[in-house]
């Protein structure tokens, strides 16, 4: 999947009232959505169902369990909704099951004003229209800093020789904290990290796993390095933990979704010292590497296969209103919005940096998930010192090709 200019997006955390506009589509009919539950996708909805009228019936249901139900609901026929709004890694889920629709048609038609950043195209054919992004970067105290006497990192090797002059200075124990909660959130900084070693993780054009090489240590033994100057905790902690720590104080040092900036910004969470010393830069390159260790994520909104093509061009132009420029304006503070009538915010910094200094989308292919399993679930054994990198590799290795023969990609 590629999004063909990719600038991204971060979700603030805070508002939870949404600026509303007059629905300019008349139709008839009925669009159900489905979704997940936050700020940004809550304020889309409720654009949506401005569309309510006499003729037209929209309705949304909007659940953090999106993920569980979405390919069921879509399988039915008729599709249980006409809609359904994906991030990046789930949408090649939907797309090689055949539930979603190309959308090349409906956007000549009625999508000329959408940017080329905004279209999720696979093999060619539109399959998502995207509408906010994300992604890791450095935060970062810089009153800590300098009065450790470093410069703000850009590598991570940087990254060690600051947490070790913090260390050295007494100004702090653990001045490093990161999602490292063993599972999901510790397999993405494997990813993170081993994408800016300049690795690929398969074998070209195979579900071939290739992480068991030199890109595979280089990377497990920066995390390694990376946690000795954690909170010895630190395989419990994901964002929800690392955020509070950085706004609290208790670390100087993370690489953290943007979507968590607008909270550690916050005055209201921080303590004293905190306010006014947290900056954002993009992610850190390493051994050497020149793009970002870090992913590129977006979320966006998809059309069921199973319903009548007037169906899809109802629910097709609903989701246009739900997404325009007047929503986006109105909400200008909960994400970083993939729209021009997007006004960038203080919180939006690291992201677009980022983003612009080319950090990788999530591979997204539908047997990466096996491998982010079998990495989230091997990784802890290296780290806690019960293993070599070599024993764990062959490990990842090993479930993921248990997993990929059992779903038929090997």
């Amino acid at each position: 999947v590629k999004l063909k200019t990719f600038v991204f997006a971060i979700v603030a955390l805070f508002a939870t009232s949404f600026a509303q506009a007059d629905c300019a589509f008349t139709g008839s009919g009925s669009v159900k959505i489905l979704s997940n539950d936050f700020p940004a996708i809550n304020a889309i909805n409720a654009a949506a169902l401005e569309c309510n009228s006499s003729s037209l019936t929209v309705t949304a249901n909007a659940t953090t369990e999106h993920q569980d139900i979405q390919v069921e609901a879509l399988t039915a026929n008729p599709a249980n909704f006409n809609v359904v709004v994906v991030a990046s890694s789930s949408i090649v889920t939907l797309n090689s099951a055949g539930l979603i629709r190309p959308l090349n048609d409906l956007v000549a038609k009625y999508g000329s004003h959408l940017a080329p950043s905004q279209l999720a195209t696979i093999d060619g054919n539109i399959m998502g229209i995207a509408f906010m992004a994300n992604a890791q970067h450095l935060f970062y105290r810089t009153d800590i800093l300098e009065a450790a006497g470093v410069a703000p990192p850009k590598t991570y090797e940087e990254i060690i020789a600051a947490a070790e002059a913090i260390r050295s200075a007494g100004l702090m124990q653990y001045p490093i904290t990161g999602t490292y909660k063993a599972g999901w959130n510790l397999a993405e900084e494997f990813v993170n990290l081993f994408l800016g070693t300049g690795g690929e993780f398969f074998e070209p054009g195979t579900a071939a796993v290739s992480v068991n090489n030199g890109n595979g240590v280089a990377t497990l033994n920066m995390m390694k390095q990376l946690a000795s100057y954690m909170h010895p905790d630190y395989l419990t902690f994901d964002s929800a933990l690392c955020a509070p720590q950085m706004a609290q104080g208790e670390a100087a040092i993370a690489n953290l979704w943007g979507s968590r900036a607008a909270y550690v910004l916050d005055p209201a969470n921080q303590a004293d010292d905190v306010t006014g010393n947290i900056a954002f830069a993009s992610a850190a390159t390493i051994g050497g590497g020149n793009i970002p260790s870090s992913t590129l994520w977006w979320d966006g909104w998809t059309i069921a296969t199973n319903q009548t093509d007037e169906e899809a061009e109802t629910a097709f132009r609903v989701m246009l209103e739900g997404t325009d420029a007047e929503m986006v304006q109105g909400n200008n503070d909960l994400t970083v919005w993939l729209d021009s009538a997007y006004e960038i915010q203080p919180a939006a910094a690291g992201v677009f940096a980022t983003a612009s200094a080319g950090a990788k989308s999530y591979p997204m292919v539908p047997y990466m998930g096996m491998l982010h399993t079998a990495l989230g679930s091997n990784i802890p054994d290296f780290l806690q010192g019960k293993e070599s990198a070599s024993q764990t590799l062959t490990d990842i290795t090993d479930a993921y090709n248990a997993a990929a023969k059992e779903a038929g990609y090997l």
